[in-house]
């Protein structure tokens, strides 16, 4: 038997998004294709369907799942097509080049919602909505901004 730890190192020092979707396993095709993604852990349903799986997206850990799957375990979750297409929720991840991720997550299905843009608070930030639904900002980092100088390039100081 191995010690048990209070967390686990795969979820420490995180929130953990657990996503859902009306096709896990094309989910998890498309964040493969388009951000890099590895698939960590695939459970499978015993009617079909995936259960839960997890996939890590740079050094994030995303969890996510067939909603059909998982509203007939808990009765609560919905993938944003059952929300009308709407989400309340962005997923963002910084990565080393957002122009090449854009270009591979455009090409893999995703719609660019903003293309790459420099950004006031000193980042290059593109927004995208993958197929499933789920909008995404992927971010590389340019330069650190004081708040004092955020302010100033926003017009309010």
């Amino acid at each position: 038997m191995t010690a048990q730890t209070e967390i686990p190192d795969r979820y420490r020092y995180a929130v953990i998004p657990h996503i859902m979707v009306d096709d896990a396993a094309a989910a998890i095709d498309f964040y493969q294709r388009a951000f890099g993604a590895t698939e960590d852990i695939r459970i499978g349903a015993p009617g079909g369907g995936i259960l839960h799986a997890e996939v890590t997206i740079g050094r994030s850990v995303l969890m996510l799942g067939d909603a059909s799957v998982e509203e007939a375990e808990a009765g609560s979750f919905a993938a944003p097509t059952a929300l009308g297409g709407g989400t309340s929720v962005t997923l963002h991840v910084y990565v080393p080049d957002v122009d090449s991720l854009a270009r591979r997550a455009e090409a893999a299905g995703a719609v660019i919602l903003q293309p790459p843009t420099d950004m006031f608070h000193g980042d290059r930030t593109v927004i995208l909505r993958d197929p499933a639904g789920h909008l995404w900002v992927f971010l590389t980092h340019l330069e650190d901004v004081s708040e004092e100088e955020l302010h100033r390039r926003i017009g309010r100081g």
